[in-house]
């Protein structure tokens, strides 16, 4: 890494996203105290993240988590539980109330081993979410999983931000970082080559969009001649606006999981 600097603004999703082996993960594993900088120093809530009392408010999610397969979903979150320190009364409370907010309520008392991946993945944020952390580090949530299932965990995503607990995101997906992110970091070759408010990035200066609702086609002729006729504009391009691929398929499939912008938590079964 190469002299790599940010902050994450409390309550907020900051998106790190760049190409494979750019150092997305060794960042996250330096920020979480499981790799030592050789220079620089990084800090969580003010607190030097080499030490270990400085991840007491933070959940974490790999890319790739390992969970014993022989154990339930319930118990896979109770085991998680004693570890943090929870009585037994806060186990069974922090249990249910997980196990409803990852949507796997029905396969509570599935072993994990007959869990999809998309399941297991909700699992895993159900186990980052145990402590009731005020930071959650996220490495591709949504790897290997089919867009119901990716929809599900965005879902989380922008319920853990009306919890206005804190959202570090790494992945390459990038349509789904621009759903939900408030912040861009992009990572190039170790170093971070841009940083910035999501809206403030993507915007083109020199371009205006107009949309149109219902609009007749002598309202169309008439707004294009209005452009011809200024000689500083020009007509970039007019047509129907094109949805995504992936909204195409969860309306076809029935899987969008409803709400405006995919942000109403799905209420399905525990299953995809």
């Amino acid at each position: 890494m190469d002299n790599i600097s940010f902050e994450v603004p409390a309550g907020s999703v900051y998106g790190l996203i760049g190409p494979n082996g750019s150092g997305k993960s060794t960042t996250m594993k330096v920020l979480l105290g499981l790799i030592a900088p050789t220079a620089g120093t990084t800090s969580i809530f003010g607190r030097d993240s080499r030490h270990v009392d400085s991840r007491r408010s933070v959940g974490f999610l790999p890319e790739n988590p390992y969970f014993y397969k022989y154990l339930t979903g319930a118990e896979t979150l109770a085991f998680y539980g004693k570890l943090c320190g929870l009585d037994r009364k806060q186990i069974k409370e922090r249990t249910a109330e997980l196990l409803a907010l990852v949507d796997l309520e029905d396969a509570a008392e599935r072993r994990l081993g007959g869990y999809s991946k998309g399941m297991l993945q909700r699992i895993g944020l159900a186990q980052a979410l145990v402590q009731d952390p005020h930071l959650v580090v996220l490495d591709e949530p949504t790897a290997g999983v089919d867009p119901a299932g990716s929809r599900k965990i965005r879902d989380l995503i922008f319920a853990l931000k009306e919890r206005k607990i804190s959202v570090i995101l790494s992945s390459h997906l990038l349509e789904q970082v621009q759903e939900v992110c408030d912040q861009i970091g992009i990572i190039f070759k170790g170093k971070l080559v841009k940083e910035g408010q999501l809206d403030d990035l993507i915007s083109i200066d020199d371009q205006t969009e107009i949309i149109l609702k219902d609009a007749s086609p002598e309202l169309v002729a008439k707004i294009e001649a209005l452009v011809a006729a200024d000689s500083g504009a020009s007509l970039e391009r007019s047509g129907h606006p094109r949805t995504t691929l992936e909204r195409l398929f969860l309306k076809e499939t029935g899987s969008g999981g409803g709400g405006a912008g995919g942000r109403a938590h799905s209420g399905g079964g525990g299953s995809e």
